[in-house]
């Protein structure tokens, strides 16, 4: 699914991303490892084509994205991948369920209320499908964010520190909740952390 040779990201002159090579699964769930500054978010911007790296190929299923125009890159990422990211992003004035139809329509899928209602029921969260995001909790919001991220079946799931700022019982929650959710979709799912208390959950891991 996912192929990694020879990249490289630099800014201002300085190497701030270097795999030489990585690979990931169709469906494997893989952890890159890393403290602050070590370009764990550059390596998910790059594979999501949010960035252009310096150097090197990054493969999603044989394509490779750092090769595609910035308007195909964003047709790819809105039709095959899925991001949580650090900032939910999610629109606070308008519903969880217009949360999700948007992520819909962005893709350019039609609205399909059937698919919202299994995902949010899937995640326990059916119950705040009319809600208006600014209303949620922060456990509640991460819910509807991992949501958002997999209504559109990605084949690609990528999440950036979902457990950094959650305490241990809320930190189990959310990544057993990634999983299931990239596993019912057929997605392969790279986590980005510095958090070492869920290293066990993953056999695939990239130290950086």
């Amino acid at each position: 699914m996912l192929e990694i040779r020879g990249l490289r990201h630099e800014y201002g002159g300085r190497t701030v991303l270097d795999v030489p090579s990585w690979d990931v699964a169709a469906g494997e769930a893989s952890l890159v490892l890393g403290p602050s500054g070590s370009g764990k978010s550059t390596l998910l911007g790059v594979v999501s084509g949010l960035l252009t790296p310096t150097a090197g190929e990054v493969r999603v299923a044989g394509e490779n994205i750092p090769a595609l125009s910035a308007a195909r890159r964003d047709a790819y990422r809105a039709k095959h991948v899925g991001i949580v990211l650090q900032t939910l992003h999610l629109i606070a004035v308008v519903s969880v369920r217009e949360n999700l139809r948007l992520a819909q329509r962005l893709a350019g899928h039609a609205v399909d209320d059937a698919r919202i209602d299994t995902v949010l029921e899937g995640l326990g969260i059916a119950a705040l499908a009319s809600r208006r995001a600014r209303e949620l909790s922060l456990g509640e919001a991460q819910r509807v964010a991992i949501a958002r991220s997999v209504v559109n079946r990605p084949a690609l799931l990528l999440a950036d520190e979902p457990t950094s700022a959650l305490d241990d019982g809320n930190c189990e929650k959310a990544i057993e909740l990634l999983m299931s959710q990239a596993k019912a979709c057929g997605a392969s799912l790279v986590v980005a952390t510095h958090d070492h208390r869920i290293r066990a959950h993953f056999a695939r891991q990239l130290v950086l």
